[in-house]
């Protein structure tokens, strides 16, 4: 989906990493909530208290569960799963664009 009709967008951003990381939240009719971000370059740790699906729309990135020793890569147009209550790693060599989604 390339768009999103009929939603409630916040207007006040989710700003991390001193600006690197910053996104707005998109509310739905449904309940349902997900934010549309971009990252610069860089290496960025997050936690979540939700699952959460990346969708990244453009750039790459690698990630991995903290803790795993594995590295995975991700391009534009693919998207990966993350369980409720985790804290994730992500490589960022170049600007990606993404949404999030909230389980």
């Amino acid at each position: 989906m390339s768009e999103f009709t009929n939603v409630t967008v916040v207007k006040k951003a989710n700003i991390y990493f001193d600006g690197k990381v910053v996104s707005h939240t998109v509310l739905f009719a449904d309940g349902s909530k997900k934010t549309l971000g971009v990252m610069q370059a860089g290496e960025y740790e997050f936690s979540t208290g939700a699952a959460e699906i990346m969708e990244i729309l453009s750039g790459n990135l690698e990630w991995q569960m903290k803790g795993e020793g594995e590295w995975k890569k991700i391009v534009g147009g693919e998207a990966f799963d993350v369980p409720a209550n985790s804290v994730f790693l992500m490589k960022v060599p170049v600007v990606t664009d993404y949404c999030c989604s909230f389980a």
